[in-house]
């Protein structure tokens, strides 16, 4: 079904299965069909076709020949590539800090409280994207409009990695951590803000756990293996 909040476009489409991909509800290697997104767009498969075209060129999705489109499955390699550019981006954001942040520290303490009420809550998908979404957030109150847009390209990508590296970074662990970047920020500590957010860049990078990636072959063997049906006399 269409979205009736907003006009569909292919740059809607491609923003909707970003969002998806922060919220990790799309996975690395998940297959994207062309007409069921166009089922649930309410729109024709060349504007679907035209949006996984965008997605492709922001590295978000593979095509394969006769197979279809599938979320990428981001390497050990490309995953420190995006950490790395996260942390000139985002140390950069902070360091540019010159301008008076309170109105920067009242949104993104209320991220803050958005993020614990989703960690209570145990919604998975809300809690993920909005921990994602904090350093989104960061760059765009700071009036940095175009790095908003790669630093969630960035992000999203670094989010692809944790999901297919089994990320053991506690989400109440990042919560945290962003709390503790907001307080020196709060006490018009930049320098120790961006130590913090360095920091907790580099401890999401280091609970990820590249030997947990299952090999392409092997989920394809998982997936080819799955029961048809019950069988006979199966209880």
């Amino acid at each position: 079904m269409a979205d009736p909040d907003s006009a569909v476009s292919p740059t809607a489409i491609a923003r909707r299965v970003v969002e998806a991909i922060l919220a990790q509800k799309l996975a690395p290697g998940q297959r994207l069909g062309e007409q069921a997104l166009a089922d649930l767009f309410g729109v024709s498969r060349t504007m679907v076709r035209e949006a996984l075209m965008q997605l492709q060129a922001r590295g978000f999705v593979e095509v394969q020949s006769k197979r279809g489109w599938f979320v990428v499955q981001p390497s050990a390699e490309e995953a420190r590539d995006a950490f790395a550019a996260r942390r000139i981006v985002e140390s950069g954001i902070l360091a540019d800090a010159g301008r008076p942040l309170a109105q920067v520290i009242r949104t993104l303490r209320a991220h803050v409280r958005d993020e614990q009420q989703a960690i209570e809550a145990a919604d998975a998908a809300t809690r993920a994207f909005l921990l994602a979404d904090f350093h989104v957030c960061l760059a765009e109150q700071m009036g940095h409009r175009l790095l908003t847009d790669v630093l969630r390209d960035l992000t999203a990508r670094t989010t692809l990695a944790a999901t297919l590296y089994q990320s053991r970074h506690e989400a109440s662990e990042s919560c945290a951590e962003h709390a503790a970047i907001v307080a020196a920020l709060e006490d018009g500590d930049t320098a120790r803000a961006r130590t913090l957010l360095l920091a907790h860049i580099g401890n999401v990078e280091r609970a990820l756990e590249p030997e947990a990636a299952p090999d392409a072959d092997v989920q394809r063997l998982r997936a080819a293996l799955v029961p048809v049906a019950p069988r006979r006399g199966a209880a």
